[in-house]
């Protein structure tokens, strides 16, 4: 794979890259018509096609918060097309890494020698390059570590880069109002705390030491001692990531064990920790020849206040959505519902998000739930479908919800995706085990 000199890392610069992709799909989109006026009946697809092509060029260049807002979105499988599901998914361990050059400057910078002062062996070669960092394989002390080591200025650009994906998100998601600032203000707090690794390490020590209880579920050990606020340093865990493993024949019984690790791991952390491993993708977890589930980055942990915490899982009761009042009480809570809204705004999210979170939260309402189920993935789409082409919902201020919302969606989004990944039939209450 080509490697990489140099990251762009000034404002201007790296805006100038996204005007260039705008352009290329200006250009998509002159083509898609000009097809259309002489065949009505030609596809999108390869419209959708051409623009994720030019959009992942554009953005994996950049890397950074750019490219982790394509991861990001490449975890929404039901509410993108699948081009832009399977270009971005590329997004989480599958980008330009790095020349060995560029490693080895950027090493001598943050932890003040080069990789072969410090290690018995450094491979100068990344195993794998991300959105934020890329990860090198070196030994010491008769140990097989991993270094992730951060690109440079990735840090530095995160709020400049955000800006001038805000227009593009408001217009994509229908946002509106100065409150929108808040969900920014959430996604760039949350983007920078992933550049601080010396508080990476801190976080992972605490969830691993946490969740060690947990049946089937190892972690890597992190060495201070060979880490800093740009690379961190851990114990090579050695498997095959879960978005690999899904692809290939694996017994029903295997993915139901898996299921239920990683269904436990996350709700142990929820309704134990009222914290959460916030960044659910198949990159992030590996399986072992042992058929163990291996949790690796804890970059993206989210805090899970009660104010947050108690609504938000009263209306995960079967029982609540019966009940208007109660119903009407937790919308407010959860500010899906203000003060201000009029009787038709109140009418109109009052139906809306019961549909939603009925279905949403089915899973809480079974003793065993089949994620492998199509039935409810069809209902997934065919809802996602719904609300996108609704034309009264684009009338109306989508900008609803408690900044939390942001990261606890992503959070069961992914972990829903990862489960019908695995076909994985679990028991929901099992993680309860782990909390006496």
């Amino acid at each position: 794979m080509k490697t990489l000199d140099r990251i762009p890392t000034g404002k201007i610069e790296r805006a100038s890259k996204l005007v260039k992709t705008g352009v290329k799909i200006g250009g998509n989109y002159a083509k898609y018509y000009g097809k259309k006026l002489v065949n009505p009946d030609t596809s999108r697809n390869e419209l959708d096609e051409d623009n994720a092509e030019d959009i992942y060029d554009g953005l994996k260049s950049l890397k950074g918060s750019a490219l982790k807002v394509a991861q990001m979105l490449s975890m929404e499988k039901n509410l993108l097309p699948n081009a832009y599901v399977e270009k971005f998914s590329l997004s989480q361990f599958s980008v330009p890494p790095l020349s060995a050059p560029l490693v080895r400057k950027t090493f001598k910078k943050y932890l003040g020698k080069y990789p072969e002062e410090v290690f018995d062996s450094f491979e100068k070669e990344s195993i794998n390059a991300a959105s934020i960092g890329q990860v090198h394989k070196a030994t010491k002390g008769g140990k097989e570590l991993a270094v992730k080591i951060q690109y440079p200025g990735v840090a530095e650009s995160i709020s400049s880069d955000l800006a001038l994906v805000k227009p593009i998100a408001l217009k994509m998601f229908n946002i509106k109002g100065k409150d929108s600032d808040k969900f920014f203000k959430e996604v760039e707090d949350k983007l920078l705390e992933e550049t601080n690794y010396l508080l990476e390490v801190k976080q992972s020590q605490e969830i691993t030491d946490a969740c060690d209880r947990i049946d089937n579920l190892i972690f890597p050990n992190y060495y201070t001692e060979l880490s800093s606020e740009r690379i961190i340093t851990m114990d090579w865990m050695t498997g095959m990531h879960l978005g690999e493993f899904a692809k290939t024949p694996f017994s029903k019984e295997l993915g139901d064990k898996l299921g239920q690790t990683l269904w436990d791991f996350y709700m142990y952390q929820i309704h134990g920790l009222r914290k959460v491993h916030a960044d659910p993708h198949p990159g992030n977890f590996l399986i072992n020849e042992r058929e163990e589930l291996i949790a690796i980055d804890f970059g993206c942990i989210k805090e899970v206040p009660e104010s947050f915490y108690n609504p938000y899982f009263e209306l995960a009761k079967k029982e609540n959505f019966s009940d208007d009042r109660i119903f009407t009480e937790k919308m407010y809570e959860l500010e899906i519902l203000t003060p201000s809204d009029s009787p038709a705004e109140i009418k109109f999210f009052k139906e809306l998000f019961h549909e939603m979170l009925s279905l949403f939260t089915s899973p809480f309402h079974y003793e065993t739930f089949d994620f492998g189920s199509n039935d409810f993935w069809g209902k997934i789409a065919e809802l996602s479908e719904y609300y996108a082409s609704d034309k009264q919902i684009r009338k109306m201020n989508a900008n609803r919800g408690s900044k939390h919302f942001l990261y606890m969606n992503r959070t069961f989004f992914g972990l829903f995706n990862l489960q019908h990944d695995l076909k994985a039939t679990i028991k929901v209450n099992n993680f309860q085990k782990y909390l006496d």
